[in-house]
């Protein structure tokens, strides 16, 4: 499956084909996994190594630049195709999932949606052939959920230009990423429309990547700060209007929530049959233990709840594609199919017993990857406080 290929799948299927178009691609997506991806996950989880070569190669697949129009050199498909391939990623390896949602829905698309001609030209056909790797810069080490308060901050020079300080943590890629798109406070704390989203090129002078986190899960998916000192920044790097910066980031976030929902559904996905697998081969008192109750109605409720977080996030997804309101469906998909990922990690180590335990079978890692789902780009309590607020 190379771009083209992809792009071909486009233009030869007409809209009443789309379930079979997303299925091609997930078929696709399922194969590069097993054959590039499947035999090296252990490796990279242990020495929390960043595949960036992996990248590379999913840029010549297609799948870096998958919402981006094919005029900018992306694959110009919508959110179904886009979710089906974070699945079958991250049924392998969510941290590899995790990465490939972050560079297309925050950063990249980002730049899709705010840039001008001009900054599109420039950054998308890179970071859509994975030549260029994305990262997205809101949070900081201070003010996580409370981005009002950021202390980054840019302040424009009497030349016309940007003078960036600050710095902002658990960035995916904020070693590795070749472009930024960092939001700065460019007014003063807590007030409304202070902040501006700006383009940063790695090699920037006073730009540079800070501390590498060690973490639970998602190991191999690279979390680390972005740091910048006296960072001189163009005013051509502005993406959009002063002040707009916080506002593009919730309309960013509501697409980027629907790549989590769906890393989480992988991730779940992956327990789920990993436990079935196990269930139907385990012999105690002389039958599977899929003959047990407990564990039957176990394997039961895993179906049963995955399907209804595959039904939210498609509902999202094609809200998304037609361009209608989506903040609600795609927290709601977030919320729901993060909460779901954990569970089902939790009840497939469960069903494996000590054997669930070991990091020579896949659920233990599933466990520990499911977690940052319910954290990253939004926890739990701030999609029920927006799911909330579209209510009142």
């Amino acid at each position: 499956m190379t771009t083209e290929i992809v792009q071909n799948q486009v233009h030869t299927h007409s809209p009443t084909d789309a379930p079979a178009m997303t299925q091609l691609i997930a078929d696709s997506v399922r194969d590069f996994a097993a054959r590039a991806i499947a035999p090296h996950v252990r490796e990279w989880d242990e020495a929390q190594r960043f595949p960036a070569e992996i990248f590379r190669q999913m840029g010549e697949l297609g799948l870096m630049g998958m919402l981006v129009p094919e005029n900018y050199g992306g694959a110009g498909l919508g959110y179904h195709e886009y979710v089906a391939a974070i699945v079958e990623l991250s049924k392998v390896d969510g941290a590899i999932g995790l990465s490939m949602a972050a560079h297309n829905s925050l950063c990249t698309n980002h730049i899709l949606m705010f840039g001008n001609e001009a900054q599109k030209q420039q950054y998308l056909p890179r970071l859509a052939s994975g030549e260029h790797l994305g990262a997205w810069g809101l949070t900081e080490p201070n003010t996580g959920s409370d981005a009002g308060n950021m202390r980054t901050r840019a302040v424009q020079q009497a030349d016309g230009n940007w003078l960036l300080n600050g710095a902002k943590n658990f960035i995916t890629h904020g070693i590795s990423g070749n472009v930024a798109v960092v939001i700065a406070r460019t007014g003063e704390p807590n007030t409304p429309r202070n902040a501006t989203a700006f383009v940063v090129e790695r090699g920037t002078d006073g730009f540079r990547g800070g501390k590498k986190e060690d973490k639970l899960g998602m190991r191999a998916s690279e979390t680390a700060e972005m740091i910048f000192e006296d960072c001189i920044i163009p005013d051509s790097q502005r993406l959009g209007n002063v002040g707009e910066g916080f506002v593009q980031s919730l309309k960013v976030l509501d697409g980027g929530r629907i790549s989590i929902a769906a890393l989480s559904l992988g991730i779940a996905m992956g327990a789920y049959e990993a436990a079935l697998a196990y269930a139907k081969e385990r012999q105690q008192f002389g039958q599977s233990i899929m003959n047990f109750q407990g564990i039957s109605f176990k394997i039961a409720d895993m179906a049963t709840e995955i399907e209804a977080a595959r039904l939210l996030i498609e509902h999202a997804s094609e809200l998304k594609n037609n361009h209608q309101p989506v903040t609600k469906a795609s927290a709601m998909a977030k919320l729901f199919a993060s909460e779901v990922s954990v569970r089902v990690a939790n009840d497939a180590i469960q069903v494996l017993g000590g054997y669930g335990y070991l990091k020579d079978f896949p659920v233990e890692k599933f466990y520990r990857d499911a977690k940052l789902c319910t954290i990253g780009e939004g926890t739990s309590e701030i999609q029920r406080l927006v799911i909330s607020r579209q209510l009142m």
